[in-house]
């Protein structure tokens, strides 16, 4: 599985780059704030809304700390879809937050 460090996918977000964020935690956790633009999918509804996703981009899957990511990023991969885990999740998030 491939993974990327929160700060080198916050360059990505300062510098444009059309990323597409998926964030796998609960609505509690998501309502403090999550990384702009992100999509919310909690990690229970991954399997049932997995459709949502467009297969031909690629996703950065976050959560709290990058394990809840780490699993929805291996079932995203086992149904073909390209997806990179961001490791430190938003414990480490030190960039902007939507709210």
């Amino acid at each position: 599985m491939k993974e990327i460090h929160t700060k080198e996918l916050a360059e990505k977000v300062k510098q444009g780059e059309d990323v597409n964020v998926v964030d796998v935690r609960e609505d509690n956790e998501v309502a403090q704030g999550k990384i702009p633009g992100a999509k919310h999918i909690p990690l229970g509804e991954v399997e049932d809304r997995f459709h949502e996703l467009d297969q031909d981009k690629h996703y950065y899957m976050v959560c709290r700390s990058g394990g809840r990511s780490g699993k929805a990023s291996e079932f995203l991969i086992e149904k073909g879809y390209n997806v990179t885990n961001v490791d430190g999740g938003m414990l480490e998030w030190e960039d902007e937050v939507e709210k």
